[in-house]
């Protein structure tokens, strides 16, 4: 990987030098996501390979153009998994990327989301330089976490090199169960249940369908199954349906022309939005929602009572605002990160905000 990353380095240099933008990308599967793709192609994808694993620690550091699809399959020959679920929109999703856009699955209110288990980060930042943040174990850290930073900063602050995640062992079972509810229904009684020593991995309501997944030791389980009731899914046809949850490919997800894809985190406990037919997730925390781009005012108007925000996922234009603006106390703090980072201002410029 050396001479990969050496010649990525010197790209950045140059065009450092020059003020020329660049486009960080690794397998492409998300260049839907965010404000704004300009300037020329940088490709990490060269920046592959597993550098280290040690099953036994529960630790793998991993080039940041590693396909997710690679990484996965050599855990699972170790009986381990990334707990987060990160969806894959294609089969050339890299770990580099999966960390930029930050993005969790099903289990993510359960076990956290992917900077909950970025335990290290080697990145080149818009000077060209390589800096090292974090370590191999979780209290590595003194000061500012830069590492978790990245997650979630869609290439705008550095070219994510290499990356060390925690993984888990595989659960030894799996149970889903299915329950007829209404949304207030659903979402009160997955209120009850997360209070409870009940070992309940992920959720979905959809259609007035509850879905819940049980992951844990065998005998919690089945006494999970005796306390909560439901029917349970056949184990195959779950697993293709939290699949298809995860990576978005479920109906409730396709899109019909004029609409877009709306993303709206909110406290698990808030009520209805009563914005159209939703797709709920994370016990009630992340609703999806498909209206028209133009909906924004209503949508964010309707989050933020709710005690959240919206995110325009999928289905706008380059006129059309993607995130929610920051109060002005975060908004410097970003463009202060910005600066430090990157003060020719060249990495994915724009795909954060129009401003950087």
């Amino acid at each position: 990987m050396h001479d990969a990353l050496e010649t990525i380095a010197d790209k950045l240099r140059k065009a450092a030098e020059q003020g020329r933008p660049l486009r960080v990308r690794g397998g492409g599967t998300k260049d839907f996501y965010g404000q704004l793709l300009h300037g020329e192609l940088l490709d990490t994808r060269p920046l592959a390979g597993i550098e280290a694993y040690e099953p036994s620690e529960l630790v793998v550091t991993v080039g940041a153009g590693t396909r997710l699809l690679d990484l996965q399959a050599r855990l699972a020959e170790n009986g381990q998994y990334l707990p987060f679920e990160p969806p894959q929109f294609g089969t050339s999703s890299t770990v580099g990327g999966m960390v930029a856009a930050g993005l969790a699955g099903p289990a993510r209110a359960s076990v956290g989301g992917v900077r909950e288990h970025v335990l290290g980060v080697q990145m080149l930042n818009g000077r060209g330089e390589l800096l090292k943040f974090g370590g191999q174990v979780m209290k590595n850290v003194a000061g500012y976490d830069v590492s978790r930073l990245m997650a979630g900063s869609l290439g705008t602050l550095g070219v994510i090199v290499q990356v060390t995640l925690k993984v888990l062992p595989l659960p030894p079972a799996e149970c889903t169960l299915l329950f007829d509810l209404s949304e207030t229904s659903a979402r009160q009684q997955l209120n009850r249940w997360c209070s409870q020593p009940l070992p309940i991995n992920a959720s979905c309501w959809s259609g007035g369908q509850l879905a819940v997944r049980l992951r844990g030791a065998r005998a919690a389980i089945e006494s999970a199954q005796r306390s909560m009731g439901g029917s349970a899914l056949e184990p195959e046809r779950a697993t293709r349906q939290w699949a298809a949850v995860r990576d978005q490919s479920l109906s409730s997800f396709r899109l019909a022309p004029g609409e877009a894809l709306w993303r709206v985190s909110v406290p698990d406990t808030a009520t209805p939005l009563n914005l159209g037919p939703t797709l709920i997730e994370w016990h009630g925390a992340l609703r999806w929602l498909r209206l028209p781009p133009q909906a924004a005012p209503q949508v964010r108007a309707a989050a933020a009572r709710a005690g959240g925000h919206a995110t325009l996922f999928r289905g706008g234009d380059e006129r059309a605002l993607v995130f929610t603006p920051l109060p002005p106390a975060l908004a410097r703090i970003h463009a202060q990160l910005k600066q430090a980072f990157d003060p020719a201002g060249i990495l994915n410029l724009g795909r954060l905000s129009p401003d950087f």
